[in-house]
């Protein structure tokens, strides 16, 4: 188990059932794709065509628009859901903050 799963663990993210409809990317997908470790995350498997698409498109912005546009959500509805998580977290707490 890697720290950013055993994060997500401990917050209460692994296994979401607001996951998305298809599966996400094998760490071996992840690593044949050559994601930097950043970006491997539970939208990956989005990211994965949309970096394919931008290299056969070499790179032109008004190309593979649908493919970013499905990564940019992905990107957002999990932003919201640790906003969510926090928000949670914060309540519990009594309002307290962390930092």
């Amino acid at each position: 188990m890697t720290v950013a799963e055993t994060i997500k663990e401990t917050v209460g993210l692994a296994g979401h059932s607001d996951a998305p409809a298809s599966a996400p990317a094998s760490r071996q997908a992840m690593s044949d794709a050559k994601l930097p470790l950043a970006y491997r995350d539970s939208c990956a498997h989005l990211l994965i065509p949309l970096n394919n698409c931008r290299y056969k498109e070499f790179y032109l912005p008004w190309k593979c628009v649908d493919e970013r546009h499905s990564y940019e959500k992905c990107q957002y509805d999990e932003f919201k859901k640790r906003v969510a998580k926090m928000d949670e977290i914060r309540a519990a707490r009594g309002g307290v903050r962390s930092n």
